[in-house]
């Protein structure tokens, strides 16, 4: 191994992962007796909100995203040291690290849980997409949830999987903990409301920023499997930016909009959040409408996106390793 860059020793630990991951997925077994590393960065972000998010004080709303800020800063530099004193583990404790922080198989069988549940009935169907979205879910209808998951799964091929990828390949283990830290902290405290809308500020600005590039990168890659899978030309392919940029998240309607086009469907649309309607544009709004087996449809294009990046990465580091 020592004829290998640090970069390219990266890509062969990201190769191995993905694919440790997509055959035996998240060990449930070790997670009975061991916290998960995703659960420790929730308490350490709840322990940073009793502390500097406190209902009882009157604290100003510029205040309140100073801490926010501080917040953000200490729980980076503690995922940054973290990854770091890892390293010292050497490939095997990187092969392990990034395996588990890498969500592509329990992406896959979250989302399928919503299909074999909508095939029972439409009460587990509703329970089972209740497990992976915010929106409420009480009345969605059948295609209302088969819309739920498959948005929610092209948006996580993002978060769970290309992001950390990225950052890992970019920064090593620092990088993916840093990644997996914000993007926790985001979804804890990056809410628009009363309580975190000044707190969780930099939590939900740092996370867009990190999500930059691979949300776009996850749109590139789900349009080409579309394009493999007969369902765009090359011709269409530009298409679903304008509509990406239609969502209220600068990141989240890229992926979500490709894949909109790439299974040649309508999504987004208006939902509720609690009590909260959120009225938002279709995407690809001349699309059919989405059906149940649309979210087995929608798989299919996440593993060929996935099998696309991989090899992207192994050409890349055989013309890399060959031209060094």
């Amino acid at each position: 191994m020592s004829s290998f860059s640090d970069i390219e020793l990266r890509a062969l630990v990201l190769i191995a992962a993905i694919l440790i991951d997509r055959m035996v997925g998240e060990p449930a077994l070790l997670w009975r007796h061991l916290p998960h590393p995703v659960v420790f960065f929730g308490k350490l972000i709840s322990f940073c909100d009793r502390k500097l998010n406190q209902k009882r004080r009157k604290w100003t709303g510029r205040r309140r995203r100073l801490h926010g800020l501080m917040a953000i800063l200490f729980l980076v530099v503690i995922a940054g040291i973290a990854g770091y004193v890892a390293s010292f583990g050497g490939l095997i404790a990187d092969i392990v690290i990034v395996t588990i922080l890498i969500a592509g198989k329990s992406l896959h069988d979250h989302i399928d849980a919503v299909a074999v549940a909508l095939r029972r009935d439409i009460s587990s169907a509703r329970y089972a997409v209740s497990m992976i979205v915010g929106r409420q879910t009480n009345n969605l209808d059948e295609d209302e949830i088969a819309r739920a998951a498959i948005e929610t799964g092209a948006e996580n091929l993002s978060d769970g999987v290309f992001a950390p990828a990225l950052w890992y390949l970019a920064l090593g283990l620092p990088g993916i903990l840093i990644y997996k830290m914000t993007n926790t902290a985001d979804s804890m405290i990056g809410y628009k409301n009363a309580r975190y809308l000044a707190f969780g500020y930099g939590a939900a600005k740092f996370d867009d920023l990190l999500n930059y590039v691979p949300a776009r990168l996850t749109a590139l890659l789900i349009a080409l499997a579309g394009m493999l899978k007969g369902s765009l030309r090359f011709s269409t392919l530009y298409l679903f930016v304008p509509d990406a940029r239609t969502h209220s998240s600068p990141n989240s309607g890229w992926p979500e909009a490709a894949m909109a086009y790439a299974l040649d469907i309508w999504l987004a649309g208006s939902r509720y959040y609690g009590n909260r309607l959120i009225v938002a544009p279709r995407m690809n709004p001349d699309g059919r409408l989405v059906e149940s087996n649309d979210i087995q449809k929608s798989l299919e294009i996440l593993t060929t996106a996935q099998i696309l990046f991989l090899l992207a990465i192994a050409l890349t580091l055989i013309w890399w390793h060959l031209a060094s």
